[in-house]
């Protein structure tokens, strides 16, 4: 064969291999859905829950606690300013009307195989970054460069099966996976901000720093006090301003965020209307702070939003690389000492639910004996997890909320006397004449209140429990190099779960500052059904595996698990706006507008 032929025959092999494999692979998509397709069609306007013609500009004052040093939030260094992303666009866009459904934003189609085994990117020639220059392939292969490189170790465990990156010609860009499991991963690459190359390059991408940014987003950096406020304004050039993802979004004209280092003064900085809206998390301030004249007059509006979003997990978490805790009978008793019935009648006025479930608020959470589907995912991991995980269904400890908890507490003595603990002279002991006392690490004073009767009960059990409040930089940083004995912490949940599971619980994660996996997971139990939540090949395999990694995660008693609510509480002042019809998977503040007298007020466009 002479060499031209051999060039002619090689083109056409890799053009057939490009060609879509079945009349179910994708080709010039505008959208892609985790499971089944996409709710709106190519010749959508807008979503549903937005309003097309909502007006523009004003100016909203939002609040934060602590402080920040960068607008780098792809690092592990530094603390950086809230709502940063806005600066940036991404490849796809989610819905928020449906669990995991992604639009075209700087890509306007996708090409991708019915096995998911790539994706390609085609962008729009439009799309541009805020000084002016286009945005490229080359751009999209540089981000992804710099984020596995330098940026989170998040990035590294989230991007793992990504074999390569080329780009075609300037305008399209494909991805190669290393394997057809992993279904998630196309979507969680269309999720992605992109960063200019041009910017970036010869610049140090992990240094934290108040340099601003180049993006492609909606919004630019404006001003800013280093530490105390920052104030992102609506790019008067955005090139994505009529596509239909955009429409009825970003209404405000301005944002500007303050940071308060208490938050006892920023909710008195609201009624005192320093700032407009306010999402509340403290079920007492709630109860009895939303009250006066300013509510009553009505020029402070509050209402609970209902969701459908998982509300994840938040608990005590352990270290367990401290050997105190290595012991799940001693984890276990430990869980004893919170006392959630009495907690939510006499200090949350009970407004919460007990948390059991990993993936609570959602048919994902195993709250009843598993299936023999779901035995058959568990079999091959049969003597490597507890044997509660094939029997029974994990509740967290109860009481009859009387505050008279002794029963529980015998449980636990019971329970760490097998693991080899005595009370000598009042102290819980080992046989080495270690004690059990560790330290319990907050950013939050106001949850003191919330621990205080737990530390009475593991008082009384012969273990101290001593309580240290740090600023919002100290806190990150400790957690981010695992320096804690216990913390309170939440793991969020979307309605897909999937590569992000890794970070959370991977053996890999285990000892990689900054990771999410704070308390030290090293279980091949897990990974193994992390892989499978990923490999998952459909929704309803989807489900039946994340009960199954709940199940495990339940019965090691890793953490002590504590409340959620399934609706948002909000407090504005009256200068709001909003569509008609809400989201069902998030709030859509961004779908908002202000008043014609709150945006001539502001006279920000």
């Amino acid at each position: 064969m002479t060499a031209s032929r051999l060039g002619s025959t090689l083109a056409l092999l890799f053009a057939l291999l490009a060609l879509p494999a079945s009349a179910a692979d994708l080709t010039g998509a505008h959208g892609i859905a985790m499971h089944g397709s996409p709710k709106y069609g190519p010749d959508f306007q807008h979503f549903d829950y937005v309003n097309p013609d909502a007006p523009k500009g004003g100016l909203v004052r939002q609040w934060s606690l602590g402080t920040f040093d960068s607008f780098n939030p792809f690092i592990i260094k530094g603390t950086p300013a809230d709502d940063i992303g806005l600066i940036y666009d991404s490849l796809m866009v989610k819905s928020l009307d449906e669990p995991f459904t992604q639009y075209g934003l700087l890509a306007k189609s996708v090409d991708m195989p019915d096995n998911r085994r790539w994706i390609r990117f085609h962008l729009r020639e439009e799309a541009r970054f805020s000084d002016g220059e286009p945005v490229r392939a080359d751009d999209v292969i540089y981000t992804f460069k710099l984020l596995r490189e330098q940026g989170n170790p998040f990035y590294r465990a989230y991007y793992a099966d990504i074999e390569a990156i080329e780009a075609i010609d300037p305008l399209t860009v494909e991805f190669r996976f290393r394997d057809s499991e992993n279904r998630e991963l196309p979507l969680i690459v269309g999720e992605v901000a992109v960063l200019p190359k041009h910017y970036w390059e010869g610049r140090d991408f992990s240094a934290p720093g108040l340099d601003i940014p180049v993006g492609s987003g909606p919004y630019l950096i404006d001003s800013f006090d280093p530490g105390r406020s920052v104030t992102l304004r609506r790019n008067p050039d955005y090139w994505g301003e009529n596509l239909p993802v955009m429409r009825g979004r970003h209404n405000y004209g301005a944002i500007r965020y303050d940071y308060y280092r208490d938050s006892t003064v920023s909710l008195e900085a609201f009624k005192a209307g320093e700032y407009d809206f306010r999402q509340e998390t403290s079920s007492k301030n709630w109860a009895t702070s939303y009250q006066g004249p300013q509510f009553d007059s009505g020029r402070i509006k509050t209402e609970q939003v209902k969701h459908s979003n998982p509300t994840g997990m938040q608990a005590f978490i352990f270290n367990l690389r401290r050997d105190k805790f290595s012991d799940p009978r001693v984890r276990q008793a430990l869980a004893y000492a919170f006392d959630f019935e009495w907690t939510n009648t006499n200090i949350f006025y009970g407004a919460y639910t007990r948390t059991h479930s990993y993936f609570s608020n959602s048919e994902m959470a195993a709250d009843e004996l598993p299936t023999p589907a779901e035995l058959e995912i568990l079999q091959p991991v049969r003597d490597q997890v507890p044997p509660e995980v094939f029997s029974s269904v994990y509740r967290a400890p109860s009481t009859d909320g009387s505050g008279n908890n002794r029963t529980q507490l015998r449980n636990a003595m019971r329970l760490l006397k097998q693991a080899g603990w005595e009370i000598n002279n009042g102290k819980l002991s080992n046989a080495d004449g270690q004690t059990l006392d560790f330290e319990l690490l907050l950013v939050q004073k106001e949850f003191e209140r919330v621990v205080a009767p737990m530390i009475r009960n593991l008082k009384r059990l012969g273990i101290d429990m001593s309580i240290r409040i740090v600023d919002v930089s100290q806190y990150i940083n400790r957690l981010r190099s695992f320096d804690f004995d216990m913390v309170v912490y939440g793991y969020g949940q979307s309605n897909s779960p999937g590569n992000e599971q890794r970070d959370f619980w991977h053996s890999e994660m285990a000892d990689l500052s900054g990771s999410r996996n704070l308390m030290g997971i090293k279980n091949p139990a897990v990974d193994y059904l992390i892989e499978q939540i990923i490999a998952s090949p459909d929704r309803e395999q989807l489900v039946l595996r994340t009960r199954a990694l709940d199940r495990v995660l339940q019965w090691n008693h890793y953490l002590i698990p504590q409340f959620h609510i399934d609706s948002y509480r909000l407090a504005y002042w009256d200068k709001f706006e909003m569509p008609a019809q809400r989201p069902p998977y998030g709030l859509g503040f961004d779908t908002w507008w202000l008043k014609a007298d709150a945006r001539q007020e502001a006279g920000t466009n």
